[in-house]
Order: structure tokens, then C-alpha cells, then sequence
């Protein structure tokens, strides 16, 4: 009888327990949900970029979760004012213990306010580059061309550089081949200018231009410029290499390579 005495006690604690560990689930659950919700929504909306549409999803669902946090407190008797006069009580040492995380959160806010780049696009962030999947409230998410998920913090993203390759619809590719001293530049730069043209690609204003930039060592170095849609960029550099490769060992202008000629003298 005693123990059963004990227990009804706690009985009061217990229920509250239950309560605060249903609010708690639920409102996780919920969270989500409206979180997804306002994503599909906003995104459905041809007119909001979806960068946007993500952003304040997470925003709403990390608002959902303070409420539920708030709620689940004030089961236990703790109620808003007392929460409000706890955090402000305790602002100073909150802030110094998450200043990285509020900074995060607040570079968020400029990120989606600015939008230096936008779900979809291909940037470099202070050396790091990936498309854009993914920018909530801490973290801007990339995928790197080999399928790597790569999470930056968003207070170094807005923090450093960052290089957009998608920003604009059209690209300069530049290509570079080398050529022997024995071969002729006006027909390897016609050879390029021919495989440029012919390539639908290829942009006819500003037209494919060819110079000899360089005389190395062992080479004479064309430089091809070309412009393009951003989306065809590397498919045309890679294709365009080999093109122009097999035109110059099908018209007979050579690559040279490096390599190493010995003298020798009768002593």
C-alpha cells in the first residue's frame, strides 16, 4: 500500500509526462508537415523562386517548433512570461554560447534576400563547388558532379566568395591546343574555326574566335573562344577537344609532346 501510495503521488508527474511527450511528437510531426506544405506551395507558385519557397518552409517549421516547445513547458507548469523572463535573463549568456548558429541565421536571411545563387545553379564557395540542392535557415546544401553531399554553414557562405557559374545564360569556353613549329597556324586555326562553325552550339555572335597566344617551348599555343549556352558548356569543351583533335591528325597537324634530345660530342 505504501508503494501504491508513492506511485499515486507521481501520478500528477506521470500524466503530465504523457501529455508533454504527445504535444512533443505531434508537434514534430507537424511540423514537418506544414513545413513541406508551405515548400509545395510556395514552389508551386511559377513566379517565387523556389530558393525562397525553401527558406521559409524551414523558417515555418522552426517557428512550429517553438511553439511546441513553448506548449510542452507550460504542461509543466511553466508558463510563457516565466520562459520569456528565463531568456532574457540568460540573453547574454545564450547569445556568446550561439553566436556561430545566430550568425549562421542571420547570413540565411541575407543569402535569401540578395540570392548571389539559387536552387539549381553551379557556384564555387570559397573553393567549394557543387550545385545548389538545398538553403534553410543554418545551411546552404551543394552536390558536387560526383553525387558527394557537401552541407556549408550559411555564415561562411555569405562570408566568402562565391563564384557563380549559372548566373548567366551563356558561357565563354576557351580551349587550347598546342601545335608544332613546323605546322602551319592559319590551318590549324582554320581547322578550329571550321569545327567551331559547324557545331550548332556554337553561337555566331559574339563569332568563334582563334589566336596565337603563346610561343612555348616546344609549341605554338592557339587559343580557340567560344560562346554558348551555359547548360551545353562542358558537353561542347569536352566534344569539341576530341573534334578538333582527330581534324588535326586527319589534315596532318601535329601535337608535339614533350621530350628530351641528346647530343653527344667525340671527345
Amino acid at each position: 500500500m505504501e508503494f501504491l501510495d508513492q506511485l499515486g503521488g507521481y501520478a500528477p508527474l506521470i500524466v503530465n509526462a504523457a501529455k508533454a511527450l504527445i504535444v512533443l511528437v505531434v508537434g514534430w510531426i507537424a511540423a514537418g508537415m506544414l513545413g513541406r506544405l508551405v515548400r509545395r506551395r510556395v514552389n508551386s507558385n511559377p513566379h517565387i523562386d523556389p530558393t525562397l519557397g525553401n527558406f521559409v518552409s524551414s523558417l515555418v517549421k522552426w517557428v512550429v517548433l517553438a511553439i511546441v516547445l513553448t506548449a510542452v513547458l507550460s504542461i509543466f507548469g511553466i508558463q510563457a512570461t516565466s520562459i520569456v523572463a528565463i531568456l532574457g535573463a540568460a540573453s547574454l549568456a545564450i547569445g556568446l554560447a550561439l553566436q556561430g548558429t545566430l550568425a549562421d541565421l542571420a547570413a540565411g536571411v541575407m543569402l535569401v534576400v540578395f540570392r548571389p545563387y539559387k536552387l539549381g545553379q553551379y557556384v564555387d564557395i570559397a573553393g567549394t563547388a557543387g550545385t545548389v540542392k538545398d538553403l534553410s535557415l543554418f545551411t546552404t546544401e551543394l552536390v558536387t558532379p560526383d553525387n558527394v553531399q557537401i552541407i556549408v554553414p550559411n555564415g561562411q557562405a555569405w562570408g566568402k566568395v562565391i563564384t557563380n557559374y549559372s548566373a548567366h545564360d551563356t558561357r565563354r569556353v576557351d580551349l587550347t591546343f598546342g601545335i608544332d613549329y613546323g605546322d602551319s597556324a592559319d590551318k590549324a586555326m582554320g581547322i578550329i574555326l571550321d569545327a567551331a562553325r559547324a557545331d550548332d552550339r556554337v553561337h555566331s555572335d559574339p563569332e568563334p574566335w582563334v589566336r596565337v597566344t603563346n610561343l612555348g617551348d616546344s609549341s605554338v599555343d592557339l587559343t580557340a573562344r567560344l560562346w554558348c549556352a551555359a547548360s551545353d558548356y562542358w558537353d561542347l569543351k569536352f566534344e569539341l577537344t576530341k573534334i578538333i583533335k582527330e581534324a588535326f591528325d586527319a589534315q596532318g597537324v601535329s601535337i608535339p609532346y614533350p621530350h628530351t634530345v641528346e647530343i653527344r660530342k667525340d671527345g
